[in-house]
C-alpha cells in the first residue's frame, strides 16, 4: 500500500531552509541533510530528514510515505548525512514493516510534534495493533557507517 505526502509549498520552502541550516551546522532538532543518488540520473539528491537512533542504531523514517528519497535510497542501498563539515556516508537495509511498529512509536515520541499530520490519527501513544497497520505506509531503513 504505497502513498507518498508531497509538501505543500510552505512545508517545501520550510525544508529547504533546514537543508540549508544542517549543510552550515545548524542541526534543528536533530535535523541533517540526506544526500542520495537519483535512481534514475544518478546525480546526488538532497533533503533534510530527522535521523532516529534507537538502541544505539541509526534509522531514517520516511512520515511521507513513499517520496524520492526513499525510492532513491532503495536503488542506492545507501547515502551520506550532513550536518556542518561532518559529513557520514552510509549503507541502508530497509526494514519489513513488521519490524518497524516500535520504531515508529519511538520516531513519534521524538518528532510527533513535527510529523502528526503525516500519520494520521497514529500518535506515540496509539496500540502496537494500530503501529503495525500504519508501518506499511512509512518505510524505515537501518543506516550503518560506511
Amino acid at each position: 500500500m504505497s502513498r507518498y505526502l508531497k509538501p505543500g509549498r510552505m512545508a517545501a520552502r520550510f525544508n529547504a531552509v533546514v537543508g540549508w541550516l544542517a549543510r552550515r551546522g545548524i542541526s534543528l532538532a536533530g535535523a541533517a541533510d540526506l544526500s542520495v543518488r537519483g535512481r534514475r540520473s544518478g546525480s546526488w539528491r538532497r533533503v533534510p530528514v530527522n535521523p532516529m537512533t534507537y538502541d544505539g542504531v541509526r534509522y531514517l523514517v520516511s512520515a511521507r510515505g513513499e517520496s524520492d528519497w526513499v525510492r532513491n535510497m532503495r536503488a542506492a542501498g545507501g547515502g551520506q548525512l550532513r550536518v556542518g563539515r561532518r559529513t557520514r556516508a552510509f549503507t541502508a537495509v530497509e526494514l519489513p514493516p513488521g519490524e518497524t511498529p516500535e520504531l515508529l512509536r519511538a520516531y513519534l515520541r521524538r518528532w510527533g510534534w513535527e510529523v502528526k499530520s503525516y500519520f494520521g490519527e497514529i500518535t506515540a501513544d496509539s496500540s502496537d495493533e494500530a503501529l503495525r497497520a500504519a508501518a506499511p505506509r512509512h518505510p524505515v531503513f537501518r543506516l550503518t557507517e560506511s
